[in-house]
């Protein structure tokens, strides 16, 4: 029976798996941390998912406890624990892809430590939040302050008492400088004025998540994987937000030293800034086969590659859906795509 390799062992690396096994595959799964259940684990202490608890299941069990609730980032990857341990097939834990080369059989796998496999078949599951992206923000030339990516931040203990300016208008820049602002003095940053997917919180069992879920179904991501994304509010953050705590003002201009100077002319001294500017694809080891464009994004379509027969994608922002990137909406993709490698079974 021909192997396929799946790489990433996080929500996108089990879902496909899972969706080999029903097709009557024998992937083999391999993850570069200790255990399966991707980057999870190293998200900050408070993070709470924009959507709820029955939104973020994949198929065939649901996240124990309420199922209107938001969970934890620290409830996901118990979650994903239990799904790996149920999967019937090869796990290796520890081996981190280097790179991916063609092979008389398929393609060639090798991991840091020197391990080579061989498949007829890649799914490249590793999704995109191993490779935080820190823009060129000429502004901050000069600054010699602390300067903190999103996936360095753990609690905002270790920013009590400072002054603080978040970067970014998305969904974990709005969450980690709300949680800053009761401990720091904190401004966040923005090009534009935060959008609002609604101009209330949301409620876990609102309709809302039932249309979302609806239209995550529809093919439509590479129409409409463009602009930014618009809050979710689900805990009063734009509440926070326009009462001042923390502050929103138009992206700083320049730096000298540790202070910052903005739009209206005024300077002060900042003691960190932290960039709450999203993440791209962790696909560097497929740089071999040619597939990446400059910016480090795959030649696909839907999941599968339109170069190299056999190579797939799971777990890609806007791949198939508005929803591919998340767990909700890259098991969807998974099924497709396990389709696509399998064909003629049942």
């Amino acid at each position: 029976m021909s192997r396929v390799i799946v790489i990433g062992g996080g929500q996108s690396g089990i879902a496909a798996a899972e969706a080999l096994l029903a097709r009557g595959a024998r992937p083999v799964l391999l993850e570069a941390g200790p255990e399966a259940t991707g980057s999870w684990p190293r998200y900050y202490d408070s993070l709470t998912l924009f959507t709820p608890a029955w939104f973020n299941a994949l198929p065939g069990a649901p996240l124990p406890g309420d199922p209107n609730r938001y969970p934890t980032g620290a409830e996901v990857a118990d979650y994903l624990r239990g799904r790996a341990e149920s999967l019937d097939c090869e796990i290796r834990t520890g081996h981190r892809v280097t790179s991916v080369t063609p092979d008389p059989a398929g393609f060639l796998v090798r991991t840091e430590h020197g391990a080579e496999l061989t498949g007829t078949a890649v799914v490249a599951a590793t999704g995109i939040f191993g490779n935080p992206h820190r823009p060129e923000l000429p502004a901050l030339d000069g600054y010699t302050g602390v300067v903190r990516h999103a996936a360095d931040y753990r609690s905002p203990q270790q920013f009590a008492g400072q002054r603080v300016v978040v970067v970014g208008a998305g969904n974990s820049a709005v969450q980690i400088a709300v949680e800053l602002a009761e401990h720091a003095e904190v401004t966040l940053a923005t090009r534009k004025p935060v959008q609002y997917a609604t101009n209330q919180p949301i409620p876990g069992d609102s309709r809302f998540w039932s249309v979302l879920s609806a239209a995550a179904r529809l093919p439509l991501g590479p129409l409409l994987g463009h602009g930014a994304i618009p809050v979710v509010d689900i805990a009063g953050y734009k509440t926070a937000i326009d009462a001042g705590r923390p502050d929103r003002r138009d992206m700083f201009t320049a730096a000298e030293g540790t202070s910052l100077r903005w739009p209206d002319g005024t300077t002060e001294h900042v003691d960190a800034v932290v960039l709450a500017t999203g993440y791209r694809p962790a696909l560097d080891y497929l740089r071999p086969l040619g597939v990446l464009d400059a910016s480090g994004r795959p030649q696909q379509r839907n999941g599968i590659s339109r170069t190299h027969p056999g190579l797939t994608f799971v777990g890609l922002e806007y791949q198939r859906s508005i929803l591919s990137g998340t767990m909700h909406g890259c098991a969807h993709d998974a099924r497709h795509v396990a389709r696509r490698l399998t064909p003629g079974r049942s």
